[in-house]
C-alpha cells in the first residue's frame, strides 16, 4: 500500500516515526524491495516536498548514504517524544498504525524475520486532520516550550547534523 501511495503523492508526504533506518519497501509483486531512500529521492524530485519527523537518531548505514546529503525537498526533523507512527499524503490519504520506518515494520524482511504490525489506511479527513495537525505542531517546534523532555534535546528539531 505505501508504494502506491508513493506512487500517487502530489504534493507533500509527512512521515512520522519513532525509528528510521536504512530501510527497503516491499514491492508487492513478489520482486526485489525497493531501496525506501531512493524512492524519496524519485518522489522529490517530481516536486513532492517529504517531511520525515523521527525521534531517535537514524541508523549508522543511513546516517553514511545522508552524509552525501538527502534530495531536495526531504527534511528530517527529530523530537526525542515522537512516537507516532504515521504517512499522511497530500492531506488526504493516511496511515496510522505501529510500523516504523524500518524493513521489519515495513514487511521488507523475511517472514521470520519482520514484525507484527497493526494500523489503518484511511482517507477519512475528520481522522487526517488532527493527526495532520499534531504533526504540524511537533514539526513547527509549537509543543517545544512546554515540553517536559527538553533536557533530551541536544537542539530541538534540528536538520540531522551530518558533519560529524
Amino acid at each position: 500500500m505505501l508504494g502506491d501511495v508513493l506512487r500517487s503523492c502530489r504534493h507533500r508526504l509527512f512521515v512520522a516515526t519513532a525509528n528510521v533506518k536504512n530501510a527497503h519497501l516491499p514491492t508487492g509483486d513478489g520482486g526485489k524491495a525497493v531501496d525506501l531512500l531512493k524512492a524519496f529521492g524519485q518522489l522529490a524530485g517530481t516536486g513532492v516536498e517529504i517531511r520525515i519527523l523521527h525521534s531517535g537518531i537514524p541508523s549508522g548505514p543511513l546516517l553514511e548514504r545522508m552524509k552525501a546529503g538527502l534530495p531536495g525537498n526531504i527534511s528530517m526533523r527529530r523530537c526525542p517524544r515522537v512516537h507516532a507512527k504515521a504517512v499522511v499524503a497530500d492531506g488526504r490519504r493516511m496511515y496510522l498504525g505501529s510500523a516504523n520506518l524500518t524493513g521489519a515494520g515495513l514487511g521488507a524482511k523475511s517472514r521470520r524475520r519482520r514484525n507484527f504490525e497493526a494500523g489503518i489506511w484511511t482517507d477519512e479527513l475528520s481522522l487526517i486532520d488532527p493527526v495532520l495537525d499534531m504533526l504540524e505542531g511537533i514539526w513547527s517546534g509549537a509543543c517545544c516550550q512546554d515540553c517536559g523532555r527538553r533536557e533530551l534535546c541536544p537542539v530541538p528539531l534540528e536538520e540531522p547534523d551530518l558533519a560529524s
